[in-house]
């Protein structure tokens, strides 16, 4: 059983998305639909952008799924999920290479995702950690110990899990991570606490917009973060990716749920090759792939 994961923030990079843009009408197509829906030349910014262009906020989400949906879309015959999952803002492009959003309709809640967290992000001064090679209950039960809010918040592979909350208590948990044995507690160039109870504004902004976007059942099962289980209710898709946002990512165990439920092939679809890394550490036996036009 063939399952596509698509990647989140992070994985853009100069000229993403100008290959497909130079062989598919289709492509050429979305593209101008997104600059009209979006009001600035997104397309433009990722073609010929540099990469700190591409590091703005209202940019880089909407940017990262454009070429993760478009990429799937003129793909055509080729994309035949079994079932889909995505890395935060992933599950975005997920919902819509299964059908259970529109693409219209994601862009612009990806667009208004972006602002809300930028908002909620100046909000607090906060930050995220990565914390490599200590299992998952010891790195909660020191952020738990620490004075103020931190949590676990991508849990990406096993020994490798972010945390996210006040820039006081991530760097207090860090320096308590490294005495307990961390191989690495390194503070990350973004811009907030993203998947932490911080982002509480943004939720908010976001659930509103969600609540009003209809929402189709999908032709395959959607694996979301904050479940980790299949899921093709619309209502429950709605209410999953509601509280994503202030959830943590529990990539590991939904890589884990889709093997058990029978994926054999992991097929990443859109820019990098994360995911394709985290699924290998996850279950080295699975077969992984990059979506190609």
């Amino acid at each position: 059983m063939k399952a596509y994961v698509f990647p989140g923030q992070g994985a853009q990079f100069p000229g993403m998305g100008k290959d497909l843009y130079e062989t598919s009408d289709k492509a050429k197509q979305l593209f101008a639909r997104a600059d009209e829906l979006l009001g600035f030349n997104i397309s433009e910014i990722m073609f010929q952008g540099s990469a700190e262009e591409l590091k703005q906020t209202n940019v880089t989400q909407p940017a990262i799924f454009l070429h993760s949906t478009i990429l799937a879309t003129v793909m055509g015959d080729n994309f035949k999920p079994d079932m889909v999952a995505g890395h935060s803002l992933g599950e975005f492009s997920a919902l819509v290479a299964n059908k259970a959003l529109a693409f219209e309709d994601a862009l612009i809640l990806v667009s208004r995702r972006a602002q809300a967290m930028q908002n909620a992000c100046e909000v607090k001064p906060s930050t995220m950690a990565a914390v490599l090679g200590l299992e998952d209950h010891v790195v909660e039960a020191i952020c738990a110990d620490v004075d103020g809010t931190v949590v676990a918040a991508n849990y990406n592979c096993p020994g490798q899990l972010v945390i996210s909350g006040e820039t006081a208590a991530v760097e207090a948990a860090c320096e308590a991570l490294k005495e307990a044995g961390a191989r690495r507690a390194l503070m990350l160039p973004v811009g907030g606490a993203f998947h932490s109870p911080l982002m509480e504004p943004a939720r908010e902004e976001l659930a509103a917009a969600i609540e009003h976007t209809f929402f189709s059942r999908p032709i395959c099962p959607v694996y979301q973060n904050v479940s980790t289980f299949a899921v093709t209710d619309p209502e429950e898709i709605k209410k999953n990716l509601i509280f994503q946002l202030t959830a943590p990512v529990k990539w590991t165990q939904s890589v884990q749920n889709m093997i058990k439920d029978g994926a054999d092939t992991f097929i990443e679809v859109g820019p990098g090759n994360v995911l394709q890394g985290l699924v290998k550490k996850i279950d080295r036996s699975q077969a992984t792939e990059k979506a190609e036009i």
